[in-house]
């Protein structure tokens, strides 16, 4: 009868580094379950922001990745959102594999949206840097006609939050920063923040039509 041992002994002179006679060896290390692996890390946080009215229409709108390549999708996923959020007081939803966190301001709705498995505290960081940001730009009217007559410096704003889909910054006060940098790079005063790149306008609309 076969005597049962805890792991397998190795043959006698087997490799330099191979354990005496009659010592035991190391156990093998198993293989991982492929269920038990963990999601790889990413830079790339951020799937899409974009910001509703009160009746679901897209006013600015930036995403990240090919998850919604082309606009009738990207429309038609917004508004998706937008039915399952606008009459809930939560902040968080789960809804097509993804993670969206959202905040309502007068007649606008906020959305950050990220993967099933990204850290909700994080977007959420991202979306309050983003109304904190938006608050000071529109001289704390966030709403849509604001919204509209300003929307290089919000797309600005956006900019330095997010590039990419990668988290930038996550502190409104360095975003302001750095739009009030760019504001005296091109001339301006901090109160006409929301006139910034204006030669950019054209680059702005064509984006929104992609």
């Amino acid at each position: 009868m076969q005597r049962p041992e805890a792991w397998p002994r190795p043959h006698p002179g087997e490799g330099a580094a191979a354990a005496p006679a009659g010592g035991p060896a190391p156990p093998a290390r198993g293989r991982e379950p492929a269920g038990l692996r963990l999601q790889e890390p990413s830079l790339y946080t951020i799937k899409a922001v974009f910001i509703l009215d009160n009746d679901g229409h897209r006013l600015l709108a930036k995403y990240y990745d090919d998850t919604f390549p082309s606009m009738k999708e990207q429309m038609a996923f917004e508004k998706n959102v937008f039915n399952k959020t606008s009459r809930t007081d939560s902040e968080i939803a789960f809804f097509g594999g993804m993670t969206i966190v959202y905040k309502s301001s007068i007649d606008l709705f906020l959305y950050v949206v990220g993967s099933s498995y990204e850290n909700e505290l994080m977007l959420m960081s991202v979306l309050t840097c983003l109304f904190e940001s938006l608050n000071h730009v529109l001289r704390k009217n966030v709403e849509k006609r604001w919204l509209l007559e300003n929307m290089d410096g919000a797309f600005l704003v956006l900019d330095e939050i997010v590039d990419g889909g990668v988290i930038l910054e996550s502190d409104p006060q360095q975003v302001i920063q750095k739009v009030n940098f760019r504001a005296d790079d091109s001339g301006l005063t901090e109160h006409s923040v929301a006139q910034v790149l204006q030669s950019a306008k054209e680059q702005i609309k064509w984006s929104l039509l992609k």
